[in-house]
């Protein structure tokens, strides 16, 4: 494990804490900390959506997103790093004129793999991707269901997070 450097303020270096091991629910993993967040700016990008049922639609969004402020120099994945998401989310859509929509989502987004620059391999198999993926929604449903009878009832129960 590297060594901890620390900037002139003080701080720990975020290209070396990155990097360094956590631990999450007794699971170690290496990136950004729990509880941090990231802002980033999308490009104009393309939205389609084909029509499957008549409360149901595919989408798909293709774009280029940037980072709204710097990366820390030597942080992160290699450039060439791929990453395999789901995310599950709240479209709120208003019409504003004939053709114009504001939009907004909020929701989950949970990795299901991701690829390393330097071995091109993928970090789980389109099956393992799919358990994990069932594990996330059924915790999601089971959160819901809880929602629900808590509402129902007025009794709150602990919660545990998705996946």
């Amino acid at each position: 494990m590297a060594k901890r450097a620390t900037k002139k303020s003080g701080g720990s270096d975020p290209a070396v804490s990155y990097n360094e091991f956590k631990e999450y629910e007794g699971r170690r993993y290496t990136g950004m900390k729990v509880g941090r967040s990231h802002k980033w700016y999308y490009d104009q990008g393309e939205w389609k959506e084909t029509k499957i049922t008549p409360d149901l639609w595919q989408i798909s969004y293709a774009v280029t997103k940037r980072r709204a402020g710097r990366a820390p120099e030597g942080s992160g994945v290699p450039v060439d790093t791929e990453y395999h998401w789901y995310i599950l989310a709240h479209q709120n859509v208003c019409k504003v004129n004939a053709n114009d929509y504001t939009t907004s989502m909020t929701g989950l987004k949970f990795k299901g793999a991701y690829k390393k620059a330097e071995t091109g391999k993928w970090s789980a198999s389109p099956a393992a991707q799919r358990r994990r993926m069932i594990k996330f929604l059924r915790d999601v449903i089971e959160d819901l269901e809880k929602e629900q009878e808590e509402a129902q009832t007025g009794v709150k129960t602990p919660r545990r997070r998705a996946a």
